[in-house]
């Protein structure tokens, strides 16, 4: 036996003492520091303190590589070049020789026109209106389409053997895409109806009451002006609004209705229409003959009369795009999408880089509305955000303040500048 002092040494059955063996993890980290030192070829070294670790960053970004711009209009892009094709001008005529007393009008109606003679779009409409017939128009805007169906449509309605009550409610539905649309078709009306009272205009249209508006339909309307939203909300809540009466669906600018969506609410029309009478008389105008204009002239108009004010020049281009056509297959839709524009309007096109936007905008603001007399603008912009910007911006730079608007200061070189805003997140007045 040995004494309790002398420790007992664990022995392997070969009768030899076991082999020490370090933990795995640790010798995986060695191995992997000294591989990494090898590849970097570099032996360990301390840390480098935190002021050397600064001096090196700020010297490695020295020596990048930057633009260094030194003026506003020096070393500017270059701007690229507008491969424009040649292109001929298509012009309607608008205004002719004949007047309203030539056609077979009311007496009234016809003494409310004598100062005015025939447009373009008035004179081949009118006659095909007051036959009856479905009718496709299509014409610049500005041209006189607001007349051309709104005569053929007092003049039908006067003449009716039964006399029209307010209490029969809608005889006449006219659709605009906007309300400023809608406020000025009814001006229009309501100036054609002041010879026959009993006739009464009326108008729905986003950002009025819901609740005055149908008070004036339980009153009752005959010619109905509106919205396709604002509609299609009456329809859906207002149990007082029927088409058992109506004879007269007109779309005014189809193409701008279709373009700010509204192809579903013109859908729930024609079926609350159609759900009520089908026989009716009917007329779309449109500025453009798109594709989404053509298939809602298909399912709303019966057997129609196509008017177009550009037809006879397009006749005389024929073959000019014809040659066209075969040198370009993208220009096979031309003769259908194109459309006239007014003749006085004068169209420019600009290329400036990003960074001189902002100041050619300003010098041309300055150029038209300051230097120049009697000069208005409407300048666009692609968001609210940008609207506001430009507005605050102008306002203080160009225009010298808002404090101008106080009593009491007044600024000779900017009086003639004054800044409105407009957008989707300004409240209704």
């Amino acid at each position: 036996k040995q004494s309790g002092g002398v420790k007992r040494k664990l022995q392997s059955p070969n009768g030899n003492p076991p082999v020490k063996r370090k933990p795995s993890i640790s010798t995986f980290r060695k191995s992997a520091t000294e591989a990494d030192r090898r590849d970097k070829g570099t032996s360990p070294q301390k840390p480098v303190p935190k002021k050397q670790l600064t001096d090196n960053r700020s010297e490695s970004q020295k020596s990048k590589p930057f633009i260094k711009t030194s003026s506003l209009f020096k070393n500017n892009p270059d701007i690229p070049e507008i491969h424009r094709k040649a292109v001929q001008q298509v012009q309607e005529n608008v205004f002719t020789t004949d007047s309203f007393s030539q056609l077979d009008l009311h007496p009234h109606l016809v003494s409310a026109q004598l100062k005015t003679c025939f447009f373009g779009v008035q004179k081949q409409t009118i006659p095909v209106l007051l036959q009856g017939r479905d009718a496709l128009v299509r014409s610049q805007t500005g041209s006189g389409k607001t007349l051309a169906y709104g005569i053929p449509l007092v003049q039908s309605l006067q003449g009716m053997e039964s006399k029209i009550q307010r209490s029969d409610g809608p005889y006449a539905l006219v659709l605009v895409p906007t309300r400023e649309l809608a406020l000025q078709s009814f001006d229009t009306i309501q100036k054609l109806l002041k010879p026959f009272t009993w006739i009464v205009p009326g108008v729905l249209m986003g950002g009025e009451k819901r609740k005055s508006e149908k008070a004036r339909l339980r009153k009752g309307i005959n010619i109905l002006i509106s919205t396709p939203g604002r509609l299609v909300d009456h329809i859906k809540s207002t149990e007082c609004i029927h088409f058992r009466r109506t004879q007269w669906l007109i779309i005014d600018e189809a193409d701008r209705i279709l373009d700010l969506g509204f192809e579903k609410d013109v859908a729930v029309i024609l079926n609350a229409l159609n759900a009520e009478r089908e026989s009716r008389q009917n007329v779309l105008l449109s500025a453009t003959l798109t594709e989404g204009v053509t298939r809602l002239a298909d399912i709303s108009l019966n057997d129609p009369v196509s008017i177009s004010i550009a037809d006879e020049i397009q006749k005389v281009l024929k073959p000019a795009l014809q040659m066209d056509r075969e040198a370009s297959s993208a220009s096979n839709c031309m003769e259908q999408e194109s459309f006239a524009v007014p003749e006085k309007l004068k169209q420019y096109v600009v290329m400036v880089p990003s960074k001189l936007r902002l100041v050619t905008l300003a010098a041309f603001i300055l150029e038209k509305c300051k230097f120049e007399k009697h000069h208005k603008m409407i300048i666009f912009f692609s968001s609210c955000e940008q609207v506001e910007f430009y507005y605050e911006l102008f306002v203080k730079v160009l225009a010298g303040g808002p404090e101008l608007e106080q009593p009491g200061h007044s600024s000779p070189s900017s009086m003639c500048l004054q800044f409105l805003r407009l957008h989707g997140d300004m409240e209704q007045e």
